[in-house]
């Protein structure tokens, strides 16, 4: 993952952007526990406010793939397709995964 280049994109330091992601990842964490208690509950609205919170933080930070899953989280709720809107958390959920386990190889380096 190229964390110097999606920095210079949002005019940041490299560090500065690390401990942004790094923030994303854990409020993202979250956000997706939310979304799974919600649909577990039968609360559509609230499940899909989660998805929304990490589709938004998601593209301003230029995490594609995740704006990408969390769009599909967002749809699958407002349209009530509970199991397509779980399979999409847990894919976000892997490349939140992947993204934290490579920050940390990159804070290695530091």
């Amino acid at each position: 993952m190229d964390f110097r280049g999606l920095a210079n994109h949002l005019d940041m330091e490299k560090d500065e952007f690390l401990e942004v992601l790094n923030l994303f990842l854990d409020v993202s964490d979250d956000e997706l526990r939310t979304l799974q208690s919600a649909l577990d509950k039968g609360d559509p609205q609230k499940a899909a406010r989660a998805a929304h919170s990490i589709k938004g933080a998601a593209i301003n930070l230029g995490l594609l793939e995740i704006y990408e899953f969390a769009k599909s989280m967002e749809k699958s709720t407002r349209e009530n397709h509970v199991d397509e809107a779980y399979e999409m958390a847990k894919r976000a959920k892997v490349e939140i995964d992947r993204i934290r386990e490579t920050l940390g190889q990159e804070r290695q380096k530091i």
